[in-house]
């Protein structure tokens, strides 16, 4: 029997922004263990398979990482081929590499199947383009929310820069954000909150630095959601 783990990024949430490579993947999968964010139209693909909700949100968690990886570990050595489905790409802020290395100490053969980030994918579905020729020549993804529960120092040095900058996991610190930007941006640089991108609940507000705290709370925007700010927020107008 082949003892095997594929971590498999399945996109933003659309099911249609899988891989090819990712479907094949769930279709040999004698076991899917599937994250709070991805969507659940995905196992459909592997029906035969014993599928296993292993997801968080916001903090709140179903199932602890050291207990993913230990149930990795059992599933693999009791039925085969586990496809870990993870919502993104599994190596950004997905703790995807974890998994991986956790598996391979116990000598477990392992696959990585990257996926479309809403890092990227979110800004150009609502065509935002995160670099621009004579506007911006780079663009900075961090998150929003460090593992200790902080607001990352990357911010305050990416909000120094001129570069587009994407913030993950970043609506509950939404205030400390803003009034980082503030020491160094003016009130009027643009900004874009998308929560529940590519779904039919998807919200997209827009706005600058002077009034997406209150557009944002008219709004009633929660998690999960990504923070555009940047000029080339303006350019999807």
């Amino acid at each position: 029997m082949l003892k095997k783990l594929i971590l498999v990024g399945a996109g933003p949430g659309d099911a249609e922004l899988i891989s090819l490579k990712g479907i094949k993947a769930l279709q040999q999968a004698d076991v899917v263990m599937y994250d709070a964010l991805v969507s659940e139209e995905l196992l459909q693909h592997a029906p035969n398979a014993i599928h296993i909700f292993c997801g968080k949100r916001s903090g709140t968690h179903y199932m602890k990482q050291d207990e993913i990886n230990q149930k990795i570990i059992e599933n693999t050595e009791k039925y085969g081929i586990v496809v870990r489905l993870k919502g993104g790409d599994p190596f950004v802020f997905g703790r995807g590499q974890e998994e991986i290395e956790y598996a391979e100490k116990h000598g477990i053969t392992t696959e990585i199947i990257p996926g479309i980030s809403s890092a990227t994918a979110l800004a150009t579905l609502q065509k935002i383009p995160l670099t621009k020729r004579g506007i911006t020549e780079s663009a900075w993804i961090t998150t929003g929310t460090t593992s200790c529960g902080k607001l990352s120092e990357d911010v305050e040095l990416a909000a120094q820069s001129n570069a587009t900058v994407i913030i993950l996991m970043g609506i509950g610190k939404l205030q400390e954000i803003v009034d980082i930007f503030n020491q160094h941006k003016p009130k009027n640089f643009p900004i874009a909150i998308i929560q529940n991108g590519t779904l039919q609940n998807e919200k997209i507000v827009k706005g600058n630095l002077s009034n997406i705290i209150t557009l944002a709370s008219q709004e009633n925007i929660t998690s999960p959601a990504i923070i555009i700010i940047g000029k080339v927020v303006e350019l999807n107008d």
